[in-house]
């Protein structure tokens, strides 16, 4: 056994070590509210780079424009009451915002860390355009949700939550 183990030493001591893989996940969104909620739109894959996250949609089935895209604190696409009202994916919480900031300032700001780039759908009603988070990594994602709001995206608290409209789509990163 002895003599096993010192092989095993001396081979790993010749063989170059590995680069570490850069750690990604594929979350799942889907249509949430109304009589189409729950269909599959697609997929995006966040993975880890030297930039930040960088998060690729693949993603079919929305009418063409930009959409308020954030990563939100809960992970749950649940709808929820808010003043006597159901609310689709209101059990996603609000954006993600560890430092308590309480302010909406887009990616690169130093408000939410939940706010992404918008999610642009092209003309063909697909997105397929990545985006870099550059204060997030797929370590941040586990028990969240991606959220993509009906309407586009200012960036900032006026008016509140950088304009953004109802949750239609959403998915749950895993753990």
């Amino acid at each position: 056994m002895r003599l096993l183990l010192s092989l095993l030493l001396f081979l790993s001591l010749l063989v170059p070590s590995m680069p570490a893989l850069a750690a990604e996940q594929q979350v799942w969104i889907q249509r949430i509210g109304g009589e189409e909620s729950g269909e599959v739109l697609g997929s995006v894959m966040a993975r880890d780079t030297s930039d930040g996250l960088v998060i690729s949609p693949s993603i079919s089935g929305l009418a063409a424009g930009a959409y308020g895209f954030h990563l939100h604190e809960n992970g749950s696409c649940d709808s929820g009451l808010k003043d006597g009202v159901q609310v689709a994916g209101l059990a996603a919480g609000g954006h993600w915002d560890p430092d308590n900031t309480g302010s909406h300032q887009g990616p690169f700001g130093v408000g939410h860390r939940g706010d992404l780039s918008r999610l642009v759908i092209d003309a063909d009603g697909t997105s397929t355009t990545p985006v870099v988070a550059p204060r997030l990594s797929v370590d941040d994602l586990k028990g969240r949700a991606f959220i993509v709001h009906a309407g586009g995206d200012t960036y900032s608290d006026e008016p509140p939550l950088g304009g953004g409209g109802a949750r239609i789509a959403c998915g749950v990163a895993g753990e």
